[in-house]
């Protein structure tokens, strides 16, 4: 052992080698420095992973147990070992498992067993290694592994695709991926003992925040192990562990050369092809993006400086102010649903950051009439009880303009009386009669932990979080069940929050029990991974475009001319990033209109959800069955952070259906992957669209994130349910309606009416919009079988319905055109434009609209003749009054739910097919009224019958039940059916 004791000695006297309990192994199992650094990474990782054992323990363990320690070791060998033989490899390994199982067979002390059979478990779990790679003839200083987390038993939930844990003396990383295209950021942690723990709440955070953009959510963190105490050292330390960190991942990472996958040298790959890896800017890490870059530059890899977004040659997040600026789209509609508007009206804030910070800086700058009273983050309390706004605005401005401004260099004659700036190392801070009017305190004097506390509880109009730190919990929890031992001291219950508003520029500011616990004491937020996605989907942005501009490098088109033309495109960027947050806080809010009223289908749906295995309710603090009825008892729905995540699983999952379809074929479709790209692209890079690597993805994005941002989460898998269609058949029955209706259009008139009407006007004419498209897609998932072209079906059915809406007053009778009359003056009175007050009041008559095209086209009569027909057939049978009480049916679960929807749908079959009976005897001379006295006077007695019945029930007092109107409606069926026995007769 003399040779590898001396290897062992020199490499750990120069620091290459950790001094621990490992190296016993050297002597006890004549294993090197290199074998015992594999096993002590393996350690470390199971410690990252909340194992029971310390490393000590572990340590002895093998120590006590070197034979079994060295037959891993020629496991792991056999397996990974790029010059073993293929073809004998999983014999091999078969039989040195079998050998190890006999091993620990005879183990006999439970905790060694236990913990070597983790080991073992660890090594089986490993997909890739850079263990064998070698940097001019030397082992790397750092050791990779991707490892396969569905494997791995004991992991924490949730459990990602894959992960890459790196080791090295100097520091340890892990990046956690929620699928083959993935992306988020990398963060610098604090948490040495737990920071996968960190890593895997931001990257859960990741997987729902991603339902916007392209790829799932990943998350990546490291940790410097020799931090020096000099600041420029610390700094150096940093980036070159982090450029190590980029390293590891890329040495396990395939590349792409030509349109092939080119696997990494001396890697055993026991995975399929993965050639997608990128990262992004996070805490500690936002000037890194040129770092990775470059590493990504030296592995000559396929995504070029696509790999890491925001560095020089791309969208720098602070400058754009993006995060903030998406995070303020919530906040804008929170405060403009109160019948404020944040951009014109004063209103007060506390804070939590500073104005040096990307988030909380940017965001403070988004309104003059910002009223901050009061601020804090790990220096410094800043209080100013009445500030004056314009005056505060232009200071805020200030110190963002400085450089590594903190509030100790607030200018204090701006501050108003009482108020001022502390450090937090203060023993006391004084707190004013005005400050303590502000903070709803009686308190004169507070510890700067209490301080911290106060301002959380203010009662002001803003919380705006653009800091990093969990401050609010729920009651039900602990501060160890929330993960943040730093802030301890600091965190509130949700319900103690007296806010009206809560912003979340920042991530895991809040724990989601937390968030609903203050939702449902009446506080309006969302979750972080709506208010924030706006950074990420610029990045996703910027590397989509890259990818796309990359293809068309050559001597006609520069990297200097693409990166001009990156630059010239930043504004229209930020518009189509802003855009999703505009509509994803939209989506919530048209959501919690109906939330008491359809919570049976939010039930229903995260039951599907749940037995899919798409869904962990409780790791998402959904509400269980037992909550479910005590809120509809009370007649209360989901909560907003809940709808945010239910809103997100269902894009996940409709996003899953899409991508295995063929909706990227479909040529109308297709259009989807030109709108994601900026006018400049549009124009001049259309046909190397279609050869993108993620064209499919983008697509497929663009099309769930339309469907559930406008028809709400349970729409796309009801209709799939009730129909058996597949999800891309739903896609394009819902594109038709949409587009036949052109919905898109009113959207953008009722949208423009921005703090100009009421908020609760714009939603109940959206809400409108998206119950005339789900009856319209039900309509043509029955119809359309026969014809899948989505352009052709438009052509079809677009010109009727324009008819239709130009003619309405003319072919409603009376009772229908009194109540549109009346529906278009209530939104005239509100402000609603004459010409949209309209088209929404319009809405409801045009739910038959699609029969009536298809009537008139069978009957070979004008829409609008049919229309006519329809609508005096279904005054005169008083279908319509049948057609108000089933939208009166209460639904209680979701089987009645489904009932009245089939009673609905069934009943305008019936009045189609009475109304083509109709026109089937309309003569050359006929007038409407002429055509149906002479069909009514041919079915007498069977009409008379129907009457009566339904007259007998329009006496019976209060709103019909299901077995009435399924009664109703067997007798309009039989009227129906009655004209064929006829015609046969």
């Amino acid at each position: 052992v003399k040779g590898i004791f001396q290897d062992a000695f020199a490499q750990i006297w120069s620091g290459n080698v950790e001094n621990d309990g490992f190296n016993k192994l050297v002597l006890a199992a004549g294993l090197t420095w290199r074998e015992t650094a594999l096993l002590r990474a393996y350690c470390k990782y199971l410690l990252q992973t909340g194992a029971p054992f310390s490393q000590a323990y572990m340590e002895q363990a093998l120590a006590n147990n070197a034979d079994i320690a060295k037959c891993m070791i020629e496991l792991f060998e056999i397996r990974f070992d790029p010059a073993g033989v293929d073809k004998t490899r999983e014999a091999r390994a078969k039989e040195c498992i079998a050998t190890l199982k006999q091993k620990l067979d005879s183990v006999s002390s439970l905790d060694d067993d236990r913990i070597l059979r983790n080991f073992v478990t660890m090594i089986e779990a490993t997909l890739r290694t850079n263990y064998f790679q070698t940097d001019k003839k030397r082992p790397k200083p750092y050791m990779s592994f991707k490892l396969d987390p569905a494997k791995i038993p004991e992991l924490p939930l949730p459990r990602p695709m894959f992960e890459i844990f790196v080791y090295s003396s100097r520091f340890e990383a892990v990046h956690l991926r929620g699928g083959k295209v993935a992306r988020g950021g990398i963060r610098w942690s604090d948490r040495r003992e737990d920071f996968r723990t960190e890593v895997l709440g931001l990257m859960k955070a990741q997987m729902v925040k991603n339902t916007v953009i392209v790829p799932v959510g990943s998350k990546g963190g490291f940790v410097v192990k020799r931090p020096p105490a000099d600041r420029d050292k610390l700094m150096q330390e940093v980036v070159a562990c982090y450029q190590n960190f980029m390293r590891g991942m890329l040495d396990l990472t395939d590349n792409l050369a030509g349109g092939k996958v080119v696997p990494p040298r001396d890697v055993v790959r026991r995975d399929p092809d993965d050639p997608y890896l990128v990262v992004a800017a996070d805490k500690g890490t936002a000037t890194f993006s040129d770092i990775a870059n470059g590493v990504a530059a030296e592995y000559d890899y396929w995504l070029g400086d696509a790999f890491a977004s925001g560095g020089s040659a791309g969208y720098d997040h602070k400058k754009m102010g993006i995060t903030a600026r998406g995070a303020w789209e919530s906040v804008k509609r929170h405060f403009r649903e109160m019948g404020i508007d944040t951009q014109t009206t004063d209103f007060t804030a506390v804070g939590i950051g500073d104005m040096a910070g990307d988030v909380f800086g940017n965001g403070m700058l988004l309104s003059r009439h910002i009223k901050l009273v009061a601020a804090f983050n790990h220096m410094h309390i800043f209080l100013d009880p009445n500030p004056d706004t314009e005056k505060s605005f232009e200071e805020r401005q200030r110190l963002f303009n400085l450089p590594r401004s903190t509030w100790a260099d607030y200018d204090a004659a701006t501050i108003s009386n009482g108020g001022g700036v502390w450090p937090r190392s203060a023993k006391h801070i004084p707190i004013s009669p005005e400050m303590r009017v502000v903070l709803g305190i009686e308190a004169e004097e507070l510890t700067p932990q209490e301080t911290i506390r106060a301002i959380l509880k203010a009662p002001v109009d803003l919380l705006w979080n653009g800091g990093i730190g969990t401050y609010v919990k729920a009651a039900s929890e602990t501060n160890a069940e929330v993960g943040d031992r730093a802030n301890d001291a600091l965190r509130i219950n949700g319900k103690d929050l007296r806010c009206r508003v809560v912003g979340e520029g920042g991530n895991l500011g809040m724990t989601q029990l937390g968030r609903i616990e203050y939702a449902l004491a009446g506080g309006r937020l969302n979750t972080d991974f709506v208010d924030n996605s706006a950074g990420v989907d610029t990045s996703d942005h910027e590397v989509n475009i890259k990818i796309l501009l990359n293809m068309a490098l050559g001597e006609n088109f520069t990297i200097k001319q693409r990166n001009k033309l990156l630059a010239t495109m930043t504004d229209e960027i930020a518009a189509l990033v802003l855009r999703n947050n505009y509509l994803q806080s939209q989506a919530i809010t048209v959501a919690e209109s109906q939330a008491a009223d359809r919570i049976e289908e939010h039930a229903y749906l995260i039951r599907l959800l749940e037995r899919s295995g798409a869904l962990n309710r409780a790791l998402e603090f959904l509400p269980g069955e037992e909550e479910l009825t005590s809120r509809r008892a009370a007649s209360r729905g989901l909560m907003r952070p809940e709808i945010a995540v239910l809103l997100a699983y269902s894009k996940i999952t409709i996003y899953n259906a899409l991508i295995e379809s063929d909706v990227a074929q479909d040529a109308y479709l297709g259009k989807e992957l030109e709108s994601y790209f900026p006018t400049p692209l549009r124009k001049d890079y259309k046909k190397l669209m279609v050869k993108h690597r993620l064209c499919r993805e983008i697509i497929a994005t663009a099309i769930t994130n339309s469907i559930v941002n406008r028809m709400g989460p349970t729409f796309a898998h009801r209709l799939r349910e009730e129909t058996g269609a597949n999800m891309s058949m739903v896609a394009r029955a819902y594109t038709i309606a949409r587009e036949t209706y052109d919905m898109r259009g009113i959207w953008t008139d009722i949208e423009a009416l921005d703090n100009e009407v009421p908020a609760a006007v714009q939603t109940a004419m959206i809400t409108r919009t998206a119950r005339l498209l789900r009856h319209a897609t039900r309509w043509l998932l029955d119809h359309m079988r026969r014809r899948l072209d989505i352009a052709a079906r438009v052509a079809e059915l677009a010109p009727g319905l324009r008819a239709l809406m130009e003619h309405v007053e003319d072919i409603l009778p009376a009772q229908e055109l009194e109540d549109f009359t009346k529906a278009q003056d209530k939104f005239l009175a509100v402000g609603v434009p004459k010409a949209l007050a309209r088209k929404i009041a319009a809405l409801d008559p045009l739910y038959a609209a699609m029969d009536i095209i298809d009537v008139a086209a069978e009957s070979g009569l004008g829409v609008e003749t049919a229309a006519r027909a329809y609508f005096k057939l279904g005054a005169r049978l008083q279908i319509n009054w049948l057609h108000e009480q089933v939208e009166q049916l209460q639904a209680h679960g979701h089987w009645q739910a489904v009932a009245r929807g089939s009673l609905r749908e069934d009943l305008y079959t019936q009045q189609r097919r009475l109304t083509a009976q109709v026109l089937a005897g309309f003569g050359k001379n006929d007038d409407i009224d002429r055509c149906l006295e002479k069909w009514i006077d041919a079915h007498h007695d069977i009409v008379n019958h129907t009457q009566r019945v339904i007259g007998d029930m329009k006496t019976t007092a209060g709103s019909l039940d299901f077995p009435t109107l399924s009664v109703a409606l067997q007798e309009i069926r039989k009227l129906a059916q009655n004209h064929k026995v006829s015609a046969k007769v």
